[in-house]
C-alpha cells in the first residue's frame, strides 16, 4: 500500500517460511523473473548481508534491503539538515552509532561516503575496534574502516566529545549524563522503536536536534520517505541495481524537501504524508542511476 500510495509502484508481500539465508536466496532467485525489483524486509544480521550480497550478484534487477538502506538514507537526510541547524560540517563531526546490525552498518557506510570524518560503532560488547575478537565479517569491515582513533570501551566511555548519536539498538541505552558529555548542542537520533534509546523529554534542554522513529515526536526517521521514491526512480530508469550513488541522491532529495524557511530543530525531515517527496526522490535516483551506468536500454 505504501509503495502504491506514495510511489505509484505495484507491489505485494511474499512471506517465506525459511530458516537459513540460503533458502531465502534460492527462493527469491526463482521468483525474480516476475518482478522489476526486490525489497527485502525483516532479515536479521548477519544473514541480511549474505542475502543481499548474493541476490545482487545473481539478479539483474534492483535489490534493496529496506531495514538497512532505507533507514540509512533517511537518517543521512535528517543529519544533513540537523548539521545546518546546529552549524556543523559533515567532515568535522564525530558520530557514535549504537547498534551495529543491519541498519547500523548501512548507516556507517553511507555516512563515510557522505564525508563524515569519524564514525564509531558500539554493540553490546562495546566499541567496534581493530583487533576485537568475535566480529562477523561486516563488523570486521566496520572495525577496519571506522574508529580512526581506536577507541574502546562501552557507549558511555566513547561518546564523550562526540557531535552526533545515532541509535538503532535498544531502549534506555543512552543516559542523560552520556548526552551531557557530548559537545554542546549535540544531535541525537534515538531511533529504536517503539521505545527510543533515550526519551526526548529527558534531554530537551540539552540537545540541539532530537529525532526518533516515532510519529508522536518531531523529526520521525521513517523509511517511507525513502523506499517508494527509490524504487520508482530505479524502475523509471530501467536500473539493474541500486548503487551507493543512488542512495546518496535519495538522501539529498529528502533533505531538500524541507523548505529553507521551515528548517529548524523540530523539522529536519519532511512529513511522511508529503506527497511531493517520492517524486523528488524518484527523479534524483533515476538521474543517479544514469550517471552510475546501471540502466538498461529497452
Amino acid at each position: 500500500l505504501l509503495f502504491k500510495e506514495f510511489g505509484g509502484v505495484d507491489a505485494f508481500p511474499i512471506c517465506l517460511d525459511v530458516n537459513e539465508p540460503e533458502e531465502i536466496v534460492e527462493t527469491v532467485v526463482r521468483l525474480a523473473p516476475t518482478f522489476g525489483g526486490i525489497n527485502l524486509e525483516d532479515i536479521a544480521a548477519p544473514g541480511a548481508f549474505l542475502v543481499e550480497e548474493q541476490l545482487k550478484e545473481r539478479l539483474d534487477i534492483p535489490v534493496f534491503h529496506d531495514d538497512q538502506h532505507g533507514t540509512a538514507v533517511v537518517a543521512l537526510a535528517g543529519l544533513q539538515n540537523a548539521l545546518k541547524v546546529t552549524g556543523r560540517e559533515m567532515s568535522n563531526i564525530r558520530v557514535v552509532i549504537s547498534g551495529v546490525g543491519a541498519a547500523g552498518v548501512a548507516i556507517g557506510k553511507i555516512l563515510l561516503r557522505a564525508g563524515v570524518g569519524d564514525v564509531i560503532g558500539v554493540d553490546r560488547q562495546g566499541a567496534i575496534v581493530k583487533g576485537r575478537d568475535g566480529l562477523n565479517h561486516m563488523k570486521q569491515w566496520f572495525a577496519e574502516n571506522t574508529n580512526i582513533e581506536g577507541r574502546s570501551g562501552s557507549l558511555s566511555e566513547v561518546i564523550g566529545g562526540s557531535d552526533v548519536f545515532l541509535g538503532v539498538s535498544a531502549p534506555g541505552v543512552l543516559s542523560i549524563d552520556d548526552v551531557r558529555s557530548m559537545k554542546p548542542d549535540p544531535i541525537v537520533f534515538a531511533m529504536a522503536n517503539p521505545d527510543p534509546e533515550i526519551q526526548p523529554e529527558a534531554v530537551g534542554d540539552i540537545v540541539g536536534v532530537m529525532a526518533t522513529g516515532r510519529s508522536d515526536y518531531p523529526n520521525q526517521i521513517n523509511n517511507v520517505l525513502a523506499f517508494p521514491g527509490i524504487f520508482r526512480g530505479a524502475l523509471d530508469a530501467f536500473a539493474t541495481d541500486i548503487t551507493e550513488g543512488m542512495k546518496l541522491a535519495a538522501a539529498i532529495a529528502i533533505a531538500e524537501s524541507v523548505p529553507s524557511d521551515l528548517l529548524c530543530a523540530d523539522m529536519i525531515v519532511p512529513s511522511v504524508f508529503d506527497y511531493d517527496v517520492a517524486p523528488r526522490v524518484a527523479s534524483a535516483v533515476a538521474d543517479a542511476a544514469r550517471v552510475d551506468g546501471v540502466t538498461r536500454t529497452i
